[in-house]
């Protein structure tokens, strides 16, 4: 029988997500701790986080990297694991990305979305992510597919990475020194669902396209080698 690892903290960034919370904290797995970085949400998504269990941690400044960060700063796991809070993708799926992490077979594990449905992921943003995916072989060699949010890696090691970023670059930045420290880092295919509610970043093409110049700027940041450890 496969039990499941322990002592592993599930960074959940949240801006006004109270209708997708339910499921997704349904479906973290047992033992583990869900940490919903309340981003200035409006829709009582901290009480019902709250109420279902998670430890709520309140992050003021707005930007998806600031909400990520006051997650991993307040983690206190030996495995830290991010993964968005709109239902479009299943944090149970982390149990194989903690398994490899703990195992020494990878130090940063990422998941490759695969959309499942129609309009699970607008051609807008398959595009940006694509374009960024290209400039971040170029940037760092590695044949990467998609800088989604559903990943995994040891705490204090992302902390040693020094990660800057407050906004939509952050998931990049994360990639890109990891690279500079030479970690192994492996890609997965992981279902993508339409999420629940309207994207904060990729709902339009305004939106992805900021998100685009965020991260170009992540990668036009010159080489960090020696910053990290393993």
């Amino acid at each position: 029988m496969t039990t499941t690892p322990s002592d592993v903290d599930v960074v959940l960034p949240c801006l006004n997500e109270a209708e997708a919370l339910p499921w997704v904290l349904g479906r973290i797995p047992a033992g583990w701790r869900a940490l919903v970085v309340d981003n200035g949400s409006t829709d009582g998504s901290a009480d019902l986080a709250r109420r279902l269990g998670a430890t709520v941690v309140h992050e003021p400044r707005r930007g998806f990297g600031a909400a990520c960060h006051a997650g991993l700063t307040a983690a206190t796991a030996e495995v830290v694991c991010f993964c968005d809070c709109d239902a479009s993708l299943d944090p149970g799926l982390l149990l194989p990305f903690v398994r490899e992490v703990l195992d020494g077979q990878a130090d940063l594990v990422l998941g490759r979305r695969r959309p499942q449905a129609r309009g699970a992921w607008p051609a807008h943003a398959r595009a940006g992510n694509l374009a960024l995916a290209r400039m971040l072989r170029r940037r760092t060699g590695l044949r990467l597919h998609d800088l989604g949010p559903l990943r995994a890696a040891r705490r204090e090691p992302l902390l040693a990475l020094g990660l800057s970023d407050r906004r939509s670059g952050y998931p990049l930045q994360m990639v890109v020194r990891a690279a500079d420290a030479d970690w192994r880092i492996t890609e997965h295919d992981v279902p993508y669902l339409p999420r629940t509610g309207a994207s904060k970043v990729t709902g339009t093409w305004r939106g992805t396209w900021q998100a685009v110049r965020d991260m170009s700027r992540v990668l036009a940041e010159p080489p960090t080698a020696g910053r990290a450890v393993r």
